[in-house]
């Protein structure tokens, strides 16, 4: 099974994907996709990884998402993403870096299509149970600046894809669950 957990900043996100990893009672595979790019990330990131069962395998990948997908799934191992935000704007940063230009022409994202489109086909595919962590970044204010509003554009698109293709989908907010989407119960398959 595919679950999608969706909410704001500190809405609680995390804290359940964790809970749900733990309680599927398989081996946990954690995929962590920030990069530390200053002092405060940096802390984040090591507050995350000392929150995290002992257990639990973590495989850093930043950009290759799918490809760590692909080689980590298995029928006794759930996968935990978090999560899609950064590992959006790793792509968008990291193609905002090698285009830019002293002409000032248009910067191009060459690597966003094909790996969003890459993470949308392995989902389906994959055996075990994955657990996918996303902001919900369409609630806010339209962003003043053009990078802005275009991460946000893609973090929108990206949640749509993959709630699409996710067995289950749920909200966060002030740390209550909300589900949104959720396998048909074995009751009503009767």
């Amino acid at each position: 099974m595919r679950e999608l957990i969706l909410g704001g900043a500190r809405s609680g996100k995390s804290r359940l994907a964790e809970e749900r990893a733990l309680a599927s009672g398989l081996h946990v595979i954690y995929i962590a996709t920030a990069q530390a790019f200053d002092g405060e990330m940096a802390r984040r990131i090591a507050k995350h990884r000392a929150q995290r069962p002992p257990q639990w395998q973590v495989v850093e990948e930043a950009f290759e998402l799918a490809t760590a997908l692909r080689r980590h799934a298995a029928s006794d191992v759930c996968l935990l993403v978090d999560c899609l935000t950064l590992w959006l704007s790793n792509l968008i940063i990291a193609d905002e870096a090698s285009s830019q230009t002293d002409t000032g022409s248009e910067v191009s994202y060459p690597r966003l299509q094909p790996a969003t489109q890459d993470l949308i086909d392995v989902l389906p595919l994959l055996p075990g149970r994955q657990i996918l962590v996303s902001n919900e970044v369409g609630c806010g204010i339209v962003p003043i600046n053009a990078l802005a509003r275009l991460f946000t554009d893609e973090q929108g698109r990206l949640n749509q894809r993959v709630a699409a293709v996710c067995e289950q989908v749920t909200l966060l907010a002030a740390g209550l669950p909300l589900v949104l989407k959720s396998p048909p119960s074995t009751m009503a398959s009767r």
